[in-house]
């Protein structure tokens, strides 16, 4: 969940993210999935994010990961470019709603084409060499990841976001080798896997965020998800994070647990790993959810905004050993037997 603090602007990790992280990793989080981190300076939702485009933001992140792993908890990092969606305000309560403009510090976002996305700002129609150049980005970033003691890449390919704004035939009209069919819209995602791949650790799992459905019928589809999953795990994705929605406007039932049903289709058709993501914010739900085999995990976003001790909480419901580390014991929850 993006926090919108790096005032200096530079990607760089602040005292805001070693508490917010560390509090959740001493509190008995097992995994802990840094915020989207842009892989280009254009490729931040706001000027405000986290990045990994230059060795100077590397040893943020190890002294997180350091500290994270003392306490139990592995780390992941989601490596994302936000395309057309970029250069918009951080979401702070003072701030303004809608673009960042340059000439207040904001810059011009990019996308497969020069359509925006409802009221955000115009972006640069990326060329066949632009694109091209962006697999190595994330390749870049990934062995920064790596460079930081990261356990986990997950590649960010959802919510409207890039990669996501190629694979859709809503947003993406052009007439190149990264347009068209099935295989052009999604060659772009294709060749960032493989060049992450190619650098990331074997003995290191490598994570694929989608957006499953746009929930529109001429939209992108969860039958071309399980295509998409497929061939991902072929290209040796591990797993596939199961959201939905972001690209366009439209009707979203949303509701507890709405997307559970979709991790589950993509995990049984195309027989690769998932995890369940969206209002899952009970202890109770989320074990049911793994124990019907819906999916092999599940992820807390902003509920554990809410409450870094949600971990906690989930261990007493389920009668499990506290999760918390040592200097918080005494505060574990009663356990009846």
């Amino acid at each position: 969940m993006c926090q919108y603090t790096v005032e200096a602007r530079d990607g760089i990790l602040t005292d805001w993210h070693f508490v917010h992280y560390g509090a959740r990793a001493a509190l008995g989080f097992g995994l802990l999935i840094i915020e989207a981190t842009g892989v280009q300076p254009e490729g931040r939702i706001t000027v405000q994010d986290l990045g990994l485009w230059d060795d100077s933001q590397i040893d943020g992140f190890a002294r997180i990961t350091k500290f994270c792993h003392q306490y139990g908890a592995a780390v992941g990092i989601q490596l994302a470019h936000a395309g057309r969606k970029g250069s918009t305000w951080p979401d702070q309560p003072t701030a303004s709603a809608g673009v960042q403009p340059v000439d207040q510090g904001g810059f011009v976002p990019v996308g497969p084409t020069s359509d925006p996305f409802p009221e955000l700002a115009v972006p640069h129609a990326l060329t066949t060499e632009e694109v091209a150049a962006i697999p190595q980005a994330f390749a870049d970033a990934a062995r920064r990841a790596d460079a930081a003691g990261i356990d986990v890449v997950e590649i960010h390919a959802a919510h409207g976001y890039l990669l996501h704004q190629f694979y859709s035939p809503l947003s993406n009209t052009r007439a190149d080798i990264y347009g068209g069919d099935f295989d052009g819209r999604t060659r772009l995602t294709r060749e960032v896997v493989e060049a992450v791949r190619r650098v990331w650790p074997e003995s290191k799992p490598l994570f694929v965020r989608v957006s499953a459905t746009e929930w529109l019928d001429n939209g992108w589809s969860v039958d071309d998800t399980v295509q998409l999953s497929m061939i991902l795990k072929d290209m040796g994705v591990d797993l596939i994070d199961v959201s939905s929605g972001g690209n366009v406007l439209a009707p979203i039932p949303i509701g507890p647990g709405y997307q559970v049903s979709l991790a589950q289709q993509v995990r049984t058709q195309a027989n690769v790993p998932t995890t369940a993501v969206g209002l899952i914010t009970d202890a109770n739900q989320a074990e049911q959810i793994l124990r019907s085999g819906q999916a092999d995990a599940v992820e807390i976003g902003r509920a554990a905004l809410r409450d870094p001790g949600w971990a906690e909480y989930a261990a007493a419901a389920l009668r499990a050993p506290s999760p918390m580390a040592g200097p918080y014991r005494r505060g574990a929850l009663h356990r009846s037997k």
